[in-house]
């Protein structure tokens, strides 16, 4: 089996020596100035999503060390689901790239998300109903059916 060399294919990286994966050959930056304005602005972009993952992520630290104790059960579950999401859906639009994506796109992949939520939210009540009207229906007492017979 022969192979051609061909700049663009990259086939022949993975088929012996593979230091040039790893030395910057194929590196996309390779050959340009890393202080070029199109980098410093990917860098920059890189470190604002850092900023922003890291203040939720110390909130939610915050919240769970000092004031969990203090507020009610609700609430807490309330601000870490929200903050858990924001968090979610902002590591979704910048790591996978669907904060540039086009309107079409994002709907598609968002109410699927959303009536999968429904779905689990909407089972989860329903096993909760079933749950207590079999532990409350006084067909399912024991007591009352040993006394009757």
């Amino acid at each position: 089996m022969s192979h051609t060399h061909n700049d663009h294919n990259t086939q022949h990286f993975y088929e012996g020596d593979q230091s040039k994966l790893y030395s910057g050959v194929m590196n996309p930056h390779f050959g340009h100035d890393i202080t070029a304005p199109d980098s410093k602005k990917q860098v920059g972009r890189i470190w604002k999503v850092f900023w922003i993952l890291l203040v939720v992520t110390i909130v939610e630290v915050i919240l769970g060390m000092f004031f969990s104790h203090h507020l009610p059960e609700g609430l807490v579950a309330f601000f870490f689901l929200t903050l858990t999401l924001l968090k979610a859906a902002y590591i979704v639009s910048v790591f996978m790239h669907l904060g540039d994506e086009r309107r079409n796109f994002l709907i598609t992949v968002l109410i699927p998300l959303v009536l999968f939520i429904w779905f689990i939210i909407a089972f989860l009540a329903d096993g909760d109903f079933w749950l207590h009207m079999n532990s409350t229906s006084p067909t399912r007492d024991v007591a009352a059916i040993v006394s009757i017979k």
